[in-house]
Parts: C-alpha cells; structure tokens; sequence
C-alpha cells in the first residue's frame, strides 16, 4: 500500500509523457489487485480460521528440527554461513527478532486467555513466522562464530525457544476448549515465563552478552561488602583516601562515556569496555569504602553507603542499557535509556563526592561541574538522533532562558571570588552547570531538527506508541514501588511514591487506549485494551493497600502492600514487553549530507561553549583559592567572553537555521512564476492563440492533471498540520506542495488547449489559478506559523488558507470529473473508490464524535443512493447512454461517503464480529462500484455495443446485491435501529399519500365507493387507534429494552399507522364530497398522528441504548407525549364528526393544537432542508391574512361550517408560512440580523394566530359583544407581525427587492419563462431522429434533415430573442421609461400586458412548430401545417419586436441585440418554410396522374377533379373567415400601441 501510494505521489513529478502514463496505469492495476487479495485473504482467514494454530505448531516443530540438524553439522565442523551472513548483521536480527516473539507471545496469552479462537490463531501464525526469523539468525550467528563452544550454546538455546514455544502454543489451544478453566490458564502462564527465561538465555549467547554479564555479575558481587553490618576500619590517611576517591570517580565516569560509546561499536569493544568499567567500579567502591571508615558519626556513614549502593545501582543500569542497545541498535528507546543511564552513573558520583571529600572552599562544586559537562558533551557526538522531546521553538526557548541564567551565574562566579563568598560561589557554579547542561541539550535537539528538516533528509515517522514513555513509566512504577514497601520510608514518602503509581499508570492507559484506536491489527487492538485493563485493576487493589497502610503503618499493612505491588509491576512489565515490538516502533530519520552541513555552524558554537566554559570553571577553581592572583583574573575574562561569544553564535546559529524557511520562501517563488504561467495562458485562451499541445491525447493530459490534484488535495492537511506546530516537518511538505504546480500548469495549459468550448477552457485556467492562488495564501500562512504551536494567532490564517485550498481542489475535481465522464473516461472515479476502499483499513480515529446510529443512518442513506443510482444506469443503457457519466459520478460520490461512514460505523459496531462483517461488505460494494462505473464508461464510448450493454446491466445488477448485504451486514449490528430506519421511511410516505388525499378532498372529489356511513368504520377507527397507543408504549419501552424489542414494536407501529390511515380514509369519504371540509379536519387528525409517529419512531432510533439520564431520552418521552396528545385528539375527532353542533369547535381545538406543535419545530434549532426565496416567504404571507379575515368572520357568524372552514385554512396557511419562513432565514445569503428578525417575527405572527383562534374558540362558548370586539384586537397583532414578515422578506432581498405583483416584474417573469420552454421544445427537436425509410436507388433522403435542422436553430434564435426581450425590459425599467412601481399602473400596465401576450405567443408558436416538424419527421402532417407553424413563428415574433419598441431607444445595446435576435428568427422560419414549399413542390412534381383510356372512364375522371377543385375552394374561403374572425377576438385584447401595426 505504500509503495502504491509513494507511485501515486511520483507520477505527476515523472517528465517523460510515456513512462508517467505506464507508472500511473501500473500503480493502478497494483492498488486494484492489492484491494482484491485482501478481499480474498479476508474470505480464506474466515474459512481457514481455526487450522491457524495447527499449522503454526508444525512450523515450529520443523524448525527445531531443523535447528537439530544445524547442531549436528556445527559438531562435525561442517556448519557455513549463508551468503550475505555475517556475525554482526545475524547478532542484530536475532536481538530485534527477540522482542517481536515476546510480543507476539503476550498477544496470544491475551487472546487464549479471552478464548478467542479467531485472534489466538492470527496471533499463533505470528509467533511461528517471528520464531522463523530467529531460527534463521541463531543459525547465522552459530555459523559466524569462530568459538565451537559459542555455537553449540547458541544453538541448544534456539532448540529451547522452539520447545518451549511448541509446548505454549499447544497450552494456548488447550485453553481454548475450556477457556474459564484455572488450571489451564495457570500452565499457560507457566510455560510462557519458561519460554521468556529461554529467549533471555538465547539472547545471551550472543557475542560479547557474555563478558557483560560477567560484568554485571562482578558489580554484584563487588556490592556484596556493602552489605557488611560495620565497615572496617581506615588504613590510609583522609587526605590518601580523598584524593584515591576522586582519582577513581574520575576514571569511573570516564569508563562509563566509553561504554556509551562502545554500545554503537562492535561486540568486541563492548567487551573491552565493560570489562574495564566493572574493574574501575571495585576500585571506586574500595575507595569508598575506605573514606567511610573515616566518617565520625554513624549517620554520616549510612550516608555514604546508601550513596555507594545507588552508584552500584546505577551502574547495573548503564551495562543493562548497553547490553540492551548492542542487542538491537534500531530500539527507538534504547539510547534514551543508554545516555539516561550514563547521566545517572554521574549524578550519583557527583552526590558522593560532594558528601565525602573536604576540599578547600568551592572545589567540589567546580569538579561536580566538570564532570557534569563531560558527561553531557556526548550529546553532540550523534547529530542523526533526537536528544528530548523539545520542538524548534522549545529548544530557543530553552536556549535564550539558560544563557540569561548562566551570564548571571559567569558574573557571580566572577564577583564571589573578590568578595571570597564561598558559599554563593558553590551556589553560582551550580547554576551554570545547569544551564550549560541545558543548553547543550537544546543545541543537541535543535540541530537534529534543522538536519531532519532539510527536504533532503527522510523525515522520520511516529510510531505506534512511544517506547521510552513505556520504559520510563516501567522504571519510575518500579522505584516507586521499592519505596512504598521500604521499613524505612516515611508516610511522606509513601504518599508521594503512591501518587508516581497514579500518575504513570494512568499515563500508560491513555497511551493504551490511544494505540489500540490507532492500530488495523485487530489482536494488537485487543491486548492493548487488555494489558490496560490489567494495570488499572491492579493499579486499584494497590491503592486500596496504601489507604489502609496510610490509616496504619503496621508491619502487616506494609506485607499487604507488597503483595499488591508485584501485580502491577507484572503488568506494566508485560505492558513495555509488548510496546517494545517493531511494528509499533517509530521509523527514525535519516540525515542527508546537505542536513549534516546545516548543523555544522550549531555543533561548532556547542563545542566552543563546553570548552570555554570548561576552561572558565578550571580557572575559577584556582581563583576561588587564590583572589589575588592578576594574570588568572585575565584569562577567566578572556575565557568568559568566548563563552559569551560561542553563545551569541549558537543563538544566531539556531535561528538563521529555522527549519521551513528557506524552503517556504523558494516554494513561494516557484508558485508565482506558476501563476504567471496561467495568467499568459489564459491571455492566449482569449485571443484564441493558444497553440494546441500534439504530443500527447486529451486523455493522458486529464489523467495527469487529475492525479496532480489529488496529490496536491492530499498534501493539504501535512503542510496545515506542519505550519501549526510540527518545524521539522515544515520544510518537506511545502517542497513536496510546490513540486506539483509546475506540472499542474502544464497539464492544465494542456487540456485547455484540446478543448473547443471557450467557456470550458476559462473554467479550467479559472480554477488552476485559484487553486495556485490558495495554495500561495496557505504559503505565506504557513511561513508566518513556522511550525510554532505557540503562535496562535497564525492558526486561524492557516486554518482558513486550507479551506480556500480544499474548496479550490473540490471544484477543479469536479469540473475534471464531469469533463471526464462526459468523453467515458472513468479513471479519476475508479481511483476515487478504491482510495475509499483503502481508508476502511485505515485505523479509526480515537473518538468518533457519533455513535453506531447516527452512522447506520446515514449508511443507509448512502447504500440505498447508491441502489438507486444503479437501477437508472440500467435504464439509461438503453435510453441515453450520454447520461451515464453524470450517473457514474454520483455513484463514486456516494460510495466515498459511504466508506467514511462505514469505516466509523465498523469501529462503533458491538460486538467487533460485526464491525467486520460491515468493513468487508462495504469493500465488497466498492469493488461492484469499479466495475459498474468502467462499464458505464466503456458503453459511453461505444453506445451501441449490445455486449457492454448487458455487462453494464449485470454489473448493475450485482451492485444492487451487494447494497443489500451491506444492509443486511447493519442490520445484523443494530436490528432495532434498523427497523426504526425503515419505518421512518414508511411513516414519510405514509404522510405524503395523505396529503394527496386532503387535495382530492378539497376539490370535492373524494367519493365512497359504495353506500356506506361513517358510522360503519367508526369503531374501526378507534380500534386501530388504541392498538397504535399500545405499539407507542412498546416502542418507549423498547428503546431501554434490547434491539429485538425495538425491532418487533418499529414494524408493529408501522404496520398499525398504515391500518389506521386506510381505515380513517375510507372514513372520510362515506362522509360523501358534498362536505369535503369535514372530510379534510378528519384527514388532518391522522395526518397529525403520522407525523408525531415520526418524529417518536426518530426520537426512539436516538435514544435506543442509552442511559436512563441521556438527554435523548428527555426527547423521547416528551415525542412520546405529543403522540399521545395527538391521538387523543383524533378520537375526540371521529367522536366529533357526525355531530354537527360541535364538529367546527372539535376542528378548530385540533387546528390549535396542531399549530403549537408546528411552532416547536420552528423554534428548534434544526436547519431546513431546502432554502427558499423572499418572493415565495411574501406569497405565503397572503395565506394568513386571508385566514385571518375568515377566522373574524367565522367567531362572529358562529357557524360550525364557517368554523371548520376556518380552521383547515388556518392550518395549511400557518404551516405553509412556517415553513418558508425558516427555508428563506436560513438562505446562504441572508445575515444574521435579518435571519433573527424572520425567526421572531414567525414566531410572534404565529402565536398572535394561536389567540386569534383561542378567542374564536372562547366566542363560541360564550358569545357575548365584548369577546366579539376582542377578536378585531387579536387581528391585528396577527396582521402587524404579517406586515413586519413582509418588511423582513424585503430585507432579505436588499436593493433589488421588486414586488411580485407589478405587470413590470411579471412581465419579465413571462419573457424568462417562454425563453425556458423555448429551449426545452428545441431540446425535444434535438433528440428527434428522421423515420427510418426503406433505402431507394437514386433518392436523397435529406428532406427530414432540413426540417430538423432549420426547426433547431428557429428554436435557437426564439431563445435568443426572448432573452433580449427580457434585457430590453429591465434596460426599460433602469432608464426609467416603464416605473418601478408605476406611477401610470394603466398605461404601464397595459404595455406589460402587450409584452406578455407576445412573448407568451412566441413560445406558443414555437411550441407548436417544434410538434409540426417532428409529426412531419415522423410522417404523420403535412407540410402545409409546417409552413404554417413557421409563418406564425414569423408573426408572433414580429408582435415581441413591437410591443417592445413601443417604449425602448432606438439606439441602446439591449435593442440592437433584440433587432439582430429578431432577423435571426425571421431568417430561420424562411428557411424552414423554403425547405417545406420545395418538398411540397417536389412531391407535387412526383404525383404522375394515370388518365384512363376509356371515353367514360375518362368523363368521370375529370368530373372527379372537378368536384374536388370546387370543395377546396370552398373550404379556402371558409378557412380564410374563419382565421380573420380569430383576429377580430385578439384584437379587441390587444393594447393601443399593437392596434396600429396588425394591419
């Protein structure tokens, strides 16, 4: 998959057109193939699970024999290295190899453990192919070595962890037939310690191992004498036994540095070394122990011993990190620990010197000094490893701080030794050496940034996990550990050792539950979990142990507290294990040369500034002794200006090498010369002189251009990331974002140059230019960041600079994917969803923000799209294969939605079966997906291939299969959630169906079937309504309850709404179509019901599994409220229906309720689906205020119909201004103020309706003056918030608010519309095709072609006229010759009328030209109504010219293109009825007459033409009274300006 993705991220950069095309065609068909073996492995792993662990032990049986095999030929002497083995090379693998088979051994406890067959068997077959590799490398090393004795003990050993390993594996599957049993679980843990004692064992059998054990083992047994109860007396002097303690410290700590250093060398020198180290240790320890004989008081000499044992300790841990480090020198934690180790060796010295020696004033501070600054120096020795995790702009933090501090203490040290102040002397040395330790440390880490963050280097990569915390928490859990089970510590002690524990432990749980979200290996994921479970747990029964010992320090409290601390220490021991495997390692970077130089001008200032300062603490080390001394005051000045000097050169140093810089700066000015690039292009693109690129097809110049953006698309989140706070990063991610802009330039220049369209080639150089412009803006950002976390206030530029990049890549994409699709070519959607397929593999993100019902939703959605999507591209096959492309892409689009979700749903998904079983279906869906979008491709490039076509079909087909594995696969996860889905979609449609019904209703026509009375589906009504409360109840409970539950009662209430809204309609319409208002209060009733059944079902999906307090819970119970309240009230209603006196009240309370409910979902915070425009808000508004005349009306007639009436019109109309309400505030471009306004203004007209009604309903009750004269003052609050709506609305629209009412803006509406049905006649005329005729010897069969030709462009030139109609009339309105709002309203009137009536005739005339000519194509009219049809073109036309010359200037530009329009329409019917005339005269020509020979025959005959001659005439001259009386009606409609000219 890398290697795929590395090809991908190359292509674009490759100059050679060929060798691009064949790398990018071959990273493809790879990543295709790669897609379809993982299927196909994942399909094998789920057949062949369970023979996993047998086949792994037999693959470890055949090595131990053939490890057998190798001890025999290595006794005869006959056992050769391999080619390409050596000593060292076969001693590294076999130190690395190590660690992987621990891991891989913890994980299958892990999984044997839980009984899990499936993850015990991956985690078997990964044991036996790690153990291969060690067998290999024990070999090697047996092979390699000259000592016969060294091969033997290799081998055997190798033998053993094979045994062993054979024997844990057979363990581990018994554990699994009974994976409770506590006996098996006990030998499985048993074997497991055996096989890690024989790893050790192999591990130290390599060279060299032995002569540090021998070391190791010496210190041990030198650590013995301080064990002794009383030391033995001094046998030297206190000055002999000071100066032999310092002699040997001195060598001690120069020992250590050499086995530092040693451990990056051979096995040879680390011998040498640490055989020397454990020699310069016992004289050391001798020497100690002799200056403890001289210690006077037995406190002091407990001093000294316990500081002796902690370099002993100390010492110990340097051999085990060297030791650990020659094992495996690519450990990413092992110099850490190594450099940790060697510092602690000197501290521990440091603090025993101090304690012991009596120097004269200030000499121990000055040695403890150097010998500090001696040990740190090596941390410039490798400029190619990281030295802490300080950033770039920690390190000049850290830089700028400690040369502050030292320049104070170098004064102080200075001063001191005037005044001869000891003790501040000691202090200010102190001092400096800290802050020269801590500013080699940040030149250290600094330099390695800068040579990392050269673009030549290889950047390193995070890994998994991060070793050295899991070591460094292991090692401080373990001290902490000691000292809480020390007799000796204090309940201080105890309590701060207690919080170490907590802290660390709960760090390594983060870090667990991090990498197991992190991680694609699902057994890594489990045991992650796992061993954090475990520390936690022990963690907790430790803490228990340490209150109880805190309450009491008893002797017994204190053994319990041991006891508690060897399970954690087990656990987090077993923990670091498994973290320390390779695959989580972190890769390390690799410095070029170019880097190594950079660092240069940082190493020398360093060095320069240890040895000055070096010098500088010599000096005043004989100065503090000897003040008086003048030369020596001169050179401690010249030493502290070089220190001053090395320091001000580091700093400079440092921040002349800011990584990223450099690098920003050259990408900026490789952008612009880009961009001044496509500037020259599109200058040419104007002019039309762009040369057209010949060496290469358009084809090859899409596919390029496409995979240059989706690389720059993919950059775009590195370099945003790198900019915020990752410096080291910085510099490779702006070269790697600049090197695509040149040949996105040529790519793009490319195929605008191949394109005709001039429109097409502006919209590509357009959006290459912005998407350069963007990716400038986001280096100029990224400049600013610099890669500095603590530079926030770049952050947001940064942020939105990558926005703008992002929208810029999305648009390009979209106009190269239909480009693409419109010419076949498939290839950008085939790549888009197999990038989709692969991100399923990818690990998940640590937190989803959803749970597995939100993504199941939107899964759903998305699958059946998809479906959808697939069934039209059957249809379209056949019908239109042009549309195929359009389809295709929409396919890709839906599918990359899919797989975001599905890649979250699977990670959500319980159990993980599940999430599986999803990941696998949805990645079988996608390889569907390719195939049907190449088919679809292929058929547009040959449409009439029947084989592509019935490929296409059956692709189609197995993608509509596959959607509903994937289906099943989410209803597996969460069946309850799924029914929920379903049902919702049912009730959706169940609602819409009623609002057709309440159509059919209000016009009167919603008739029984039959002579039935609504008495006789009454019952049933209530019947079905209760059974629906019921199913109310079990969906609430259900939602607590399992998904089998919530499953049964979602299809049992979508079952039981069906029942009812069938029963109630049935009700309805025995009510008969003479009363249709009754019948609409009635179908409004469960109308209500649907829609609070939605919402519920919605309300239960959310909420199913959650706990009792979940807020969603709160929603569910208050849907489930208003349910109830709603079925009530359909109750009351049938009961309300056939009694006339009070039916109109029941309605109005209905409509009330109704109302309220509406206003909630107004007030909630959910955006609208759909916006809408102010004009369409403004329409709505009319509805209320007419609702309101009639409510008034209604409260002071007091008639139940009038009421009725009022209250279904009052529900339509504040439900209809509700809803466009909230659609026109949330428009894109309304602001904030104006939304709000909108939003309040509905509200309160909404509420001022609801009192209205009320009122209404209180005036029915009790009709007396007074509450009749309240409904007027209710009124007209409604009417003032209707009149503040409107004044919102015209906000909204800003200055170019028009009034829908006036003729002006109707007019244009008219012209806009004729134009639009205009252009859909010519595209009917487009699709049409000349009937198919039997092919004749010497005829030209061109007459159809003509028709069609000529009907096209009259179309063509109509649009065209019409449009400028449209420009003239609004041109009118700007000059002020036709009002705004007329002053004038009859005469403006009147010429918008004119407008109108001849536009709306053009588009009438071409209507019926375009049905003439495809009857005449189709043979079915004759040419005389084509002629016809053309003429009225012609005339109607005319009719437009002068209605609109009436008002217009002669000479203005929207005129002259409606005169030049005109002509073109009237050119165009000449044309069409000169091709008609000449068919009909041809044809005339044709029409031979056979004359008969006989004398009657021939009377007849011409009798016969006679009579026909005179029926045409007459039917002429009736035809011709009849079309003048046609004239006569229109004229009378016509405005004055047109009378004039209809002659």
């Amino acid at each position: 998959i890398k290697m795929v993705t590395s090809t991908k991220s190359s292509v674009p950069t490759v100059t050679d057109q060929a060798a691009a095309m064949q790398l990018g065609q071959c990273a493809k068909n790879l990543a295709t193939c790669l897609a379809e073996l993982r299927t196909s492995v994942q399909k094998a792993h789920e057949a062949c699970g369970p023979m996993e662990i047998d086949s792994a032990l037999t693959a470890i049986q055949t090595l131990r024999s053939e490890l057998q095999d190798a001890m025999l030929a290595a006794v005869n002497a006959q056992l050769k290295p391999l080619p390409g083995e050596s000593l060292e090379k076969c001693a590294q693998d076999l130190g690395s190899t190590s660690k992987s088979v621990g891991s891989s051994m913890a994980q299958l406890l892990t999984c044997a453990a839980q009984g899990n067959e499936h993850y015990t068997g991956i985690a078997a077959r990964e044991t036996a192919q790690a153990l291969r590799t060690l067998a290999q490398a024990a070999r090697g090393v047996a092979s390699s070595t000259t000592d016969p004795k060294a091969a033997a003990a290799m081998l055997d050993s190798a033998r053993d962890v094979m045994e062993g390993s054979a024997l844990l594996i057979h363990e581990a599957k018994q554990a699994l037939i009974s994976p409770g049993d506590a006996e098996s679980q006990q030998r499985l843990a048993q074997v497991a310690k055996a096989v890690s004692h024989s790893l050790n064992n192999c591990v130290n059998c390599l060279p060299g191992q032995k002569d540090v054990d021998m070391a190791l083992k010496s210190i041990g047994e030198a650590s013995k004498k301080l064990l002794i109860e009383t030391m033995p007396s001094a046998s030297k002097s206190f000055q002999e036994a000071q100066s032999e303690l310092n002699q040997t410290a001195a060598e001690l700590n120069q020992s250590a540095g050499e086995v530092v250093h040693a451990s990056r060398g051979s096995s040879s020198q680390l011998a040498v070394a640490s055989g020397k180290f454990s020699e310069d240790f016992d004289e050391f320890l001798d020497a100690g122990i002799e200056m403890a004989g001289h210690t006077q008081k037995k406190d002091d000499q407990v001093q000294v011993i316990g500081n002796l044992k902690n370099i002993s300790m100390a010492s110990s841990k340097l051999l085990l990190a060297a030791k650990s480090l020659s094992v495996d020198p690519a450990a990413a934690n092992a110099k850490h620990l190594l450099a940790a180790a060697a510092r602690a060796v000197t501290d521990s010295i440091n603090q025993l010197i101090t304690l012991c020696t009596q120097q004269a004033p200030g000499q121990n501070e000055c040695d403890n000094a150097l010998r500090e600054l001696e040990a740190v120096r090596g941390m410039l020795d490798n400029p190619n490893e990281p030295v802490s995790d300080l950033s770039y702009f920690d390190c000049i933090e850290s830089v700028m701080e400690n040369s502050k501090v030292l320049g104070e203490s170098m004064a102080g040290i200075s001063q001191n030794c005037k005044t001869g102040d000891v003790p501040a002397f000691g202090d200010c040395v102190g001092s400096a050496s800290k802050a020269l330790c801590g500013l080699t440390e940040a030149a250290g880490q600094a330099s390695y940034l800068v040579g990392v963050s050269d673009p030549n280097s290889q950047a390193g990569h995070q890994g998994l996990v991060d070793p050295i915390q899991f070591a460094k928490a292991n090692q401080a859990i373990q001290m902490a550990c000691q000292n809480l089970v020390d007799p000796g510590s204090s309940p201080s002690q105890v309590l701060s050792a207690a919080t170490i524990v907590a802290k660390h432990t709960s760090a390594l749980c983060n870090a667990c539950r991090l990498a197991s979200s992190k991680t694609t290996n699902p057994v890594a994921k489990r045991h992650f979990v796992q061993s954090a479970k475990e520390v936690a747990n022990s963690t907790a029964n430790l803490v228990k142990t340490i209150k109880a010992l805190d309450g009491d320090f008893s002797d017994e409290n204190r053994n319990k507290c041991r006891v508690a601390t060897a399970p954690l220490i087990e656990a987090v021991e077993n923990l670091t294990t498994f973290a320390s495997n390779p695959e989580f390692a972190s890769i390390p970077a690799q410095i070029s040369r170019e880097g190594f130089a950079a660092q240069e001008p940082i190493h020398q200032s360093a060095r320069s500034m240890l040895d000055s300062s070096t010098y500088l603490l010599k000096t005043a080390r004989s100065l503090v002794i000897n003040p008086k001394d003048p030369p020596t005051w001169s050179v401690l000045a010249g030493h502290s200006r070089t220190v001053s000097d090395s320091i001000k050169s580091l700093i400079t140093a440092i921040r002349d090498k800011a990584p990223g810089q450099r690098e920003c700066d050259s990408s900026i000015d490789n952008i612009n010369k880009c961009i001044r690039d496509i500037e020259q292009a599109s200058l040419a693109a104007v002019s039309q002189n762009l040369a057209s690129r010949d060496d290469i097809s358009l084809e090859a110049l899409q596919e390029q251009l496409t995979s240059t953006v989706q690389e720059i698309g993919h950059l775009i989140d590195p370099v945003s990331t790198a900019a915020r706070g990752e410096a080291s990063q910085l510099g490779h991610k702006v070269t790697q974002l600049a090197r695509y802009f040149e040949p996105l330039i040529m790519a793009s220049v490319g195929v605008t140059s191949k394109l005709r369209d001039h429109q097409q080639q502006m919209t590509f150089l357009d959006q290459t230019k912005t998407l350069a412009e963007s990716a400038l803006q986001m280096l100029y950002a990224a400049k600013e960041g610099g890669g500095n976390p603590k530079a926030s206030h770049t952050h947001d530029a940064i942020e939105e600079a990558a926005q703008l990049m992002n929208e810029a890549v999305e648009d390009i994409m979209v106009t190269l994917n239909e480009a693409a699709s419109e010419v076949g070519m498939v290839g950008g959607m085939v790549e888009s969803i197999a990038e989709a397929m692969a991100k399923l593999d990818e690990g998940t993100p640590p937190l989803p923000d959803g749970s597995f019902v939100d993504y199941q939703t939107s899964m759903v959605k998305h699958s059946k799209a998809i479906a959808v999507t697939a069934q039209e591209m059957m249809t379209k096959s056949v019908t239109c294969p042009d549309e195929l492309g359009g389809l295709a892409s929409q396919v890709t689009v839906d599918y990359s939605q899919l797989a975001v979700q599905g890649r979250l749903a699977a990670h959500t998904a319980e159990p993980e079966e599940i999430g599986f079983q999803i990941k696998t279906r949805v990645q079988e869906l996608g390889h569907g997906c390719i195939f049907l979008v190449q088919k679809a491709g292929a058929l547009q490039i040959t449409p009439s291939d029947g084989f592509t076509k019935r490929e296409l079909i059956q692709c189609a087909r197995a993608v509509t299969e596959k959607v509903s594995l994937v289906l099943s696969a989410l209803q597996t996860g969460n069946k309850g959630t799924q029914a929920c889905i379903t049902a919702a979609s049912a009730v959706s449609g169940i609602i819409a169906d009623l609002d057709t019904t309440i159509m059919f209703a209000s016009a009167g026509t919603l008739n029984a079937e039959n002579d039935e009375s609504f008495a006789d589906h009454r019952e049933n009504i209530l019947k079905t309504a209760k059974a629906l409360v019921e199913d109310t109840k079990m969906l609430v409970s259900g939602a607590a309850s399992g998904q089998d539950r919530l499953a049964q009662a979602a299809q049992s209430s979508a079952k039981t709404i069906t029942q009812l809204t069938d029963v109630v309609k049935l009700g309805a319409a025995s009510i008969g179509a003479d009363d249709p208002e009754t019948q609409v209060v009635l179908i409004n009733a469960v109308k209500d019901v649907a829609k609070a059944l939605a919402e519920l079902i919605s309300a239960t999906k959310c909420a199913a599994g959650k706990a009792a307090d979940d807020p969603s819970m709160y929603q569910l119970k208050s849907a489930a409220k208003v349910m109830v309240t709603n079925v009530t009230s359909l109750l009351k209603t049938v009961k309300a229906v056939e009694d006339e006196a009070t039916r109109g009240t029941r309605a109005l309370e209905a409509t009330i309720e109704c109302i309220k409910q509406e206003l909630t979902v107004f007030q909630s915070r959910d955006a609208p689906n759909k916006t809408t425009t102010p004009e369409e808000f403004i329409r709505m508004t009319k509805g209320i205020t007419m609702a309101t005349a009639k409510a008034v009306a209604a409260g002071n007639s007091a008639r139940q119909e009038d009421i009725i009436h009022t209250a279904n019109l009052s529900r339509k109309a504040i439900s209809d201004m509700l809803t466009t309400c909230k659609q026109a505030a949330y428009h894109p471009e309304v602001s904030e103020e104006v939304k709000n306004r909108a939003l309040m203004f509905g509200s309160e007209c909404t509420t001022g309706y609801i009192d209205l009604l009320e009122q209404v309903l209180f005036v029915l009750q009790k009709p007396t003056g007074d509450q009749k004269q309240q409904l007027a003052t209710c009124s007209k609050r409604v009417a003032g918030a209707v009149t503040e709506l409107i004044q919102t609305a015209e906000a909204m629209k800003g200055s170019e608010w028009v009034d829908p009412e006036d003729p002006t803006v109707i007019a244009e509406t008219e012209l806009l519309g004729a134009a639009a049905s205009i252009e859909a006649a010519a595209k009917k005329l487009e699709q049409l095709k000349p009937r198919a005729k039997p092919k004749q010897a010497d005829e030209t069969l061109n007459f159809e072609e003509q028709i069609l030709e000529a009907a096209k462009s009259i179309a063509a030139a109509t649009s065209a006229l019409v449009k400028s109609a449209s420009a003239a009339q609004r041109e009118l309105v700007a000059q002020g010759k036709v009002g705004l709002i007329p002053a004038n309203a009859v005469d403006d009137g009147q010429w918008s009328q004119g407008l109108i009536s001849a536009a709306r005739m053009v588009a009438a005339a071409t209507s019926n030209l375009c049905e003439a000519a495809n009857a005449s194509v189709q043979g079915h009219a004759s040419e005389e109504k084509l002629i016809s049809s053309a003429k009225q073109v012609a005339a109607s036309t005319a009719q437009l010219l002068v209605a609109c010359k009436v008002k217009a200037d002669q000479d203005s530009e929207a005129m002259r293109r409606l005169q030049i329009a005109g002509n073109a329409v009237k050119k165009a019917s000449d044309n069409l009825v000169r091709a008609a005339q000449k068919a009909a005269f041809d044809k005339a020509d044709e029409a031979n007459v056979v004359v008969k020979t006989k004398f009657v025959g021939g009377i007849a005959q011409i009798i016969a033409a006679q009579e026909e001659m005179l029926r045409k005439e007459r039917e002429l001259e009736e035809a011709r009274k009849k079309l003048a009386q046609i004239r006569q009606q229109q004229y009378k409609f016509l405005p004055t300006e047109l009378r004039e000219d209809d002659n």
